[in-house]
This record gives C-alpha cells, sequence and structure tokens, in this order.
C-alpha cells in the first residue's frame, strides 16, 4: 500500500514561493506515474503537474507552465512542486496522486486515473 504525505503548504504572499512536498512510502516514487493536482473552493480537482518519470517529460497545466516546477529527491523518495511567482489564483488544496500506470500524457488530468493520493496541503496566496 503506498501512502502519500504532503506538507509545505501555508500562506504566502502574490509573487512569493512555496515548495510542497510529497513524501512517497510503500514504494518507489519512480516506479509510479505521479502527479499534483489542486483545487479551489467551488471548483473542480485539476491537474497541475505531472509524468510518468521515464520515456516523457513532465507535463504542467497552461496556467503554470513556468512557474511551477515538478521534481524528484530518489534518496528521500520523495517528490516536489516547487512554486515561484505566486497568484491569488494559485490559492486551493493541493494535492499529490499517484498510479502504477505508465499514464501518457493525454491521462495525467485523469484523476480516476490515479489510485493514490495523499490527505493534501493548503495554499493561500493572499497580501
Amino acid at each position: 500500500q503506498v501512502l502519500l504525505v504532503e506538507s509545505g503548504g501555508g500562506l504566502v504572499q502574490p509573487g512569493g514561493s512555496l515548495r510542497l512536498s510529497c513524501a512517497v512510502s510503500g514504494g518507489t516514487f519512480r516506479s509510479y506515474s505521479m502527479g499534483w493536482f489542486r483545487q479551489a473552493p467551488g471548483k473542480e480537482r485539476e491537474i497541475v503537474a505531472a509524468t510518468r518519470w521515464t520515456g516523457g517529460s513532465i507535463y504542467y497545466a497552461t496556467a503554470v507552465k513556468g512557474r511551477f516546477t515538478m521534481s524528484g529527491d530518489n534518496a528521500k523518495n520523495t517528490v516536489y512542486l516547487q512554486m515561484n511567482s505566486l497568484k491569488p489564483e494559485d490559492t486551493a488544496v493541493y494535492y499529490c496522486a499517484a498510479t502504477r500506470s505508465r499514464l501518457i500524457t493525454s491521462s495525467y488530468s485523469l484523476r480516476n486515473m490515479y489510485d493514490y493520493w495523499g490527505q493534501g496541503t493548503q495554499v493561500t496566496v493572499s497580501s
């Protein structure tokens, strides 16, 4: 059973930065396709970034491209989401998700393709 635990959320001013962490246990993160999603109040959960790690690049949603970076640390078995130039519209609960399936790019945004989810971490961008 894979367990995902997010951390690193908080309150930040517009233009600021945060780094979210997703600690993975019960499996090696590079063996999974993984994604970061977010859900703002009253909105559906949406893809932010995703990758299958091998044989493909990291996908970023248009709204975050150039500002967010997804990466992983093998030694810590942890996946990160570095968020720069944050905007109020980035305010949401952020979730990491994983699946053993080798997702293709067109499937990254499909929530039902992911088998494991973290509990989420709140990010609030406000002055």
